[in-house]
């Protein structure tokens, strides 16, 4: 009674505005579709040779072209060697500047593709080496194409039949077979191709990169140290991408290893053996690597684990060899991964960002001696492992740091006596923050063109001053200013991959003389979170000098650096308190852990032994793998492989990408025939064209052909139906086949992409000629077969979620969406808004959420076209859409489909989320499931809230669970088992059992 009296009040209150607008909802969007700017494009240029087409947008990152092809024609040329390996076609590579980080990626299916951000990459504790970034990345990613590219006479055959090789859709999921016949090797798991990537960039450039990685040889060592399984290959995948703090990139952590297991065991040869794909060869990645190596891949699994942990119990016992550095653990808990941390000496309280699973990032305060953690405010935008740029005004009591990593970085303060959070510079790009006490200034590096350039932001801090703009490939990050003020420090990196601590003046730069001078070569390790001491005379920072991540101290007096701890895992971010101690962070297998350390002299430290070092010593043919030194990259003459070159050609270079066979459901029948795909190059134009017929005689003959196209460009869509088909149709209650004909025109605009902030509408003007149902509620016919109509749907969300979490935790979304039908001369305007509202419970990825919905339309009661209906979970048998659909405003889950009615309506739900239950081994490698998790929830709603006749007052409960299932490492599918009873007033219940399969 009381839900009713809500929904009453509120149509009450809003009844009044309604009727005034909604007789303007149809011109509005006819407005809208007049002023939207018609098919404009970036304007895209193209170097192209025999092997590449090099797409760059904009004249500004013309400078790199020339680099960059010559990088992938070196890579290429390597690859084709060393696997005999023939491209079946040009690869096409797009350069992009959308985030201040670099970063690639690269696919083979429907076309051979390399994605580059040109920015540069991000060094914390050394996860990534300091290699010449286009460099590594052609020879990375090339890999993948040749992993996934790379045909047997099998393969070759079914891409002759389909056309080309095929990418699989949730529309027509036989797609899926198909892909997997045209390019077996794609279905494979992520860390069996960043393994073997990760494994030959090492040795192309010449034994440096992540096979001989520090950082690789201390998560190994530290899970040994604490007795922590190695998750075997079905826990990798299941959990251990998702429940450990480093998420994802435990693929390239294991991949990397276990690869040169096999190197060091069997020959580097072998694994060149194993990921080929030529004559002779088993499609499926585990056939294969039986007929190669004679053993089951878990057997080879359990072996590598058996020898890591032999390897790593011998390093620990030469790090045992001296003295460990004792240390006092600062929390209960470790906190995943940490930014640049701050020491407050009047309160007691280490400020710093942290990011682990089962909490949103956030900075925070803890007391040293408590090892009580609170939160300061969240951070939008997080980063993996270094979480944001932190810097710390001690006078004013604020800290400044940096959101949106993964995208253009805005500046952001927050007061550390009230809380208040304030943007400052809006997408300036700037990181690697640094605050100078002596005239409150703030300096950072900024990241634009590929380029990084030192600015300094003086107050009131919302604009920067470029200091000095440093030449492609040199690099400077993890700066401090002294407490004077006279000087900064910071790591410089050379286009060689030369590393070293330097410093340099303020004055200087100030003049714009940036002379950096040296004070200590590291090396092949980077030198890496130095800091002044509080009176300046020293500096401390971190280094894998002796293979372990030890504190060095410089004392500037006497021009020495020393190492001054013995760490059995490592330490990092050294923060000075005191003239006797220190606090560092430690790394474990759960995160980084805050620990106060004694300040001593004398440390001994002894190198260990790296892994990846005695797969060279014991198969020296890898050091003859060496591509070439990024400084001899010009002996690649591009000129003369250059065939063309200028602005890209958009809608007359779109060629067929895939046809194949498909099946389609229409009504109650099959019906049988082909789909087409179309693309360009650059993925900015897209034609899809399926035909089926369905030979069924008891269907009459116009209806037996059933045609479907689109065009899609950049934002638009424009598409034509003629008795509609649906795969999934064949399956269950849900039907969206229709009888008859539909032209309509999508457009769609962001207006706000501020993740997790995001605004956009959505555009839809249709035709329909000959339907029998309404094109959204299948079980309700319409009044007249003609009638046009027009959409517009805008929403906004900000949602977030915690670092392993499979849903959004908290934040809300709004949605508006206004509609209007013209049906025999009448219009029939809509107009309704959802509002959802969440937030995380004490219980780690569990959360409520209430979901409300209301609606009005002007029309006759009696009018089809005048009402919103509601009913049913709404999942088909098989489905495609959302398994989650309980949560749509037209579900009502109890009740039959388009069961309830009305011309207006209110709505709310509340749902309960609990948190996943992950499975280590559920399934086997080709097909298992990784988790379930179960949600709880209960839906009132009031239809014709205006008329006491024909209102309808509902109210249900139920529960949905559901099982995320992967085939073939990267083919998702959900599948659910729902139930619900519906409850009305002098009406029995009744209720709904749900089964669906999700596919993709």
């Amino acid at each position: 009674m009381r839900l009713h009296l809500l929904f009453l009040f509120l149509f009450l209150h809003v009844k009044g505005q309604l009727m005034k607008h909604l007789r303007s909802c149809t011109l509005m969007i006819c407005l809208v579709l007049s002023f939207v700017p018609t098919f404009l494009s970036a304007q895209f240029y193209t170097l192209e040779t025999e092997n590449l087409r090099l797409a760059y947008y904009g004249q500004t990152h013309a400078y790199m072209v020339k680099h960059v092809a010559r990088c992938f024609e070196r890579s290429l040329g390597f690859y084709k060697n060393l696997f005999q390996y023939t491209p079946s076609e040009k690869v096409t590579v797009l350069l992009h500047d959308f985030g201040d980080f670099g970063n690639a990626s690269a696919g083979a299916v429907p076309k051979n593709h390399i994605t580059v951000g040109i920015e540069p990459i991000f060094y914390a504790y050394e996860t990534i080496p300091a290699n010449e970034r286009m460099n590594w990345f052609m020879n990375h990613e090339t890999v993948h194409l040749v992993a996934q590219d790379m045909a047997s006479g099998k393969d070759k055959f079914f891409r002759s039949i389909f056309l080309g090789k095929v990418m699989p859709t949730s529309e027509t999921p036989i797609s899926m077979l198909f892909s997997y016949w045209t390019s077996p090797r794609v279905y494979s798991p992520r860390w069996y191709h960043e393994g073997i990537a990760v494994f030959l960039e090492t040795w192309m450039s010449g034994g440096y990169g992540r096979a001989l990685g520090a950082y690789d040889e201390m998560v190994f060592r530290t899970l040994i140290r604490e007795e922590k399984p190695i998750f075997d290959l079905l826990g990798l995948e299941s959990a251990g991408t998702r429940m450990d703090f480093q998420v994802g990139v435990n693929a390239y952590l294991y991949g990397t290893r276990f690869f040169s297991f096999l190197a060091r065991e069997y020959g580097p040869e072998s694994l060149i053996e194993w990921t080929s794909r030529k004559k002779g060869s088993k499609g499926y990645f585990v056939s294969q690597f039986k007929n190669v190596y004679g053993l089951s891949l878990d057997d080879a699994w359990s072996n590598w684990i058996d020898k890591e942990k032999g390897f790593q119990v011998s390093n620990l016992t030469r790090i045992r060899e001296n003295s460990t550095t004792p240390y006092r653990t600062l929390t209960k808990q470790a906190l995943g991964s940490v930014s640049r941390p701050f020491y407050d000496a009047r309160r007691g309280r280490l400020y710093a960002a942290v990011y682990y699973p089962g909490r949103v990032p956030h900075i925070a305060s803890i007391d040293v001696k408590s090892g009580r953690i609170d939160r300061i405010c969240d951070v939008k935008g997080a980063a993996l492992y270094y979480v944001t740029s932190l810097a710390y005004d001690e006078d004013n009591d604020k800290l400044f740091y940096t959101t949106d990593h993964s995208e253009w970085r805005d500046l952001r303060v927050v007061n550390l006596k009230t809380g208040k959070t304030e943007t400052l510079i809006k997408e300036g790009r700037v990181g690697d923050l640094v605050f100078n006490r002596a005239d409150g200034s703030l300096w950072g590096l900024r990241h634009e063109f590929g380029m990084s350039t030192l600015v300094r932001i003086p107050k009131p801090y919302n604009e920067w001053n470029q200091i000095h703009t440093l030449s492609y490939g040199q690099e400077l990050y993890d700066l401090d200013i002294s407490p004077d003020g006279k000087q900064l420090i910071g790591t410089y990196v050379e286009i060689n991959g030369k590393q070293s601590l330097v410093r340099m003046k303020i004055q200087d730069l100030l003049r714009n003389r940036f002379n950096p001078e040296l004070i200590e070569d590291f090396g092949d390790y980077l030198p890496s979170n130095f800091v002044f001491s509080q009176d300046g005379n020293y500096l401390y920072g971190s280094s894998y000098y002796t293979g372990v991540s030890n504190i060095f101290r410089y004392e500037f007096a006497t021009d020495e650096m020393n190492v001054i701890t013995n760490c059995e895992t490592g330490f990092f971010r050294p923060v000075p308190v005191s003239d006797d101690s220190l606090i560092v962070f430690r790394y474990s297998s759960d995160g980084f852990t805050p620990v106060a350390i004694p300040l001593t002299s004398g440390v001994r430290a002894n190198a260990i032994v790296f892994w990846g070092n005695e797969v060279g010593e014991k198969h020296p043919v890898v050091k003859t793998w060496m591509a070439g030194k990024p400084g001899h990259i010009q002996e690649i003459d591009i000129d003369s492989l250059t065939i063309s070159s200028g602005k890209f050609r958009g809608l007359s270079s779109i060629r067929l990408a895939s046809a194949y066979p498909i099946v389609e459901g229409y009504k109650e029948y099959p019906a049988f025939g082909m789909r087409f795909n179309f693309s360009t190059p650059v993925p900015m134009h897209h034609i899809d064209i399926t035909a089926t017929y369905t030979p069924h005689p008891d269907l009459p003959k116009d209806e037996r052909w059933h045609g479907y196209l689109s065009y899609k460009y950049i934002n638009w869509n424009l598409y034509a139906v003629y008795n509609g088909a649906d795969f999934y149709d064949l399956f269950g209650p849900t039907k969206a086949s229709r009888k008859g004909y539909i032209l309509g025109l999508e457009y769609k605009k962001t207006l706000l992409f501020d993740r997790p902030r995001t605004m956009d509408y959505v555009v839809n003007v249709a035709g329909f000629w000959g339907l029998e149902k309404l094109p959204d509620y299948q079980n309700i016919s319409t009044s007249y077969d003609k009638f046009l109509t027009a959409d517009i749907l805008w929403t906004y969300k900000h949602k977030t979620a915690s670092l392993g979490a499979f849903d959004h935790e908290k934040g809300w979304q709004w949605e508006i969406a206004a509609s209007s039908s013209y049906v025999n001369g009448v219009f029939y305007p809509q107009l309704y808004t959802n509002f959802d509202l969440g937030f995380p419970t004490f219980i780690p990825h569990s959360s409520i959420w209430f979901r409300s919905s209301t609606g009005f339309a002007i029309g006759d009661r009696d009018e089809p076209f005048a009402n919103f209906y509601f009913g049913g979970f709404g999942n088909n048998w098989v489905d495609f859409q959302t398994e989650k659909r309980y949560r749509k405003h037209y579900s009502f889950p109890g009740m039959e489909l388009n069961a309830v009615g009305g011309t207006n309506y209110g709505k709310l739900l509340m749902e309960w989320t609990m948190p996943p239950i992950r499975f280590h081994r559920l399934g086997f490698k080709s097909f298992y499931s990784p988790w379930m998790r179960i949600a709880f929830f209960s839906t009132g709603i009031v239809t014709n809230i205006d008329d006491a006749t024909d209102r309808r007052s509902l109210a249900n409960v139920g529960a949905q669970v559901d099982f995320r299932i992967l085939m073939l490492s990267h083919l998702k599918m959900t599948f659910s088992l729902g139930y619900a009873v519906a409850m009305e007033k002098h009406r029995a219940p009744s209720e709904e059992f749900m089964i669906s399969l999700k596919i993709l």
